[in-house]
């Protein structure tokens, strides 16, 4: 496959940073509140090096800010920075697509914190108002 990245499709370059489940699922955590190694890796089952790899891509591509929070041992958190925390309703569009078209039984729920309300996400057109996929849509290359 050829470097997303690189390509005019402004999805496509995101995909190429997020991409992958275990990217998704880590900025998941890391919204829940989870900051260190051992938190992820026990909430998610993964094996520690790919752990390492994931944390150090969305470290470098600026999704997740590394902080020493103990110097002996020396130890790292993983903290949100404020391209991460945009990164939220791009999950909760996702878990919106999965309760339409996947089986939603017995799955994690969402509430606000504030209101005690599930959350219920939506995306909107900033222009026209009108939800994302309730219109016609033209892709239009650079030139």
């Amino acid at each position: 496959m050829k470097n997303l990245s690189n390509q005019p499709c402004l999805i496509a370059r995101s995909l190429a940073l997020v991409g992958d489940a275990w990217s998704m699922l880590i900025m998941r955590d890391a919204h829940a509140g989870l900051t260190r190694f051992d938190e992820f890796r026990k909430s998610l089952g993964i094996a520690p090096t790919m752990l390492t790899a994931r944390l150090a891509a969305l470290t470098g591509d600026g999704l997740l800010e590394k902080r020493r929070y103990s110097e002996r041992p020396p130890r790292d958190e993983y903290v949100l920075t404020a391209a991460g925390q945009d990164f939220l309703p791009v999950l909760f569009a996702i878990g919106a697509w999965g309760r339409k078209h996947r089986s939603s039984d017995g799955v994690t729920r969402f509430f606000d914190a504030e209101t005690g309300s599930e959350i219920d996400p939506i995306t909107i057109d900033r222009a026209t108002g009108a939800p994302i996929g309730t219109r016609p849509i033209r892709i239009v290359a650079p030139e």
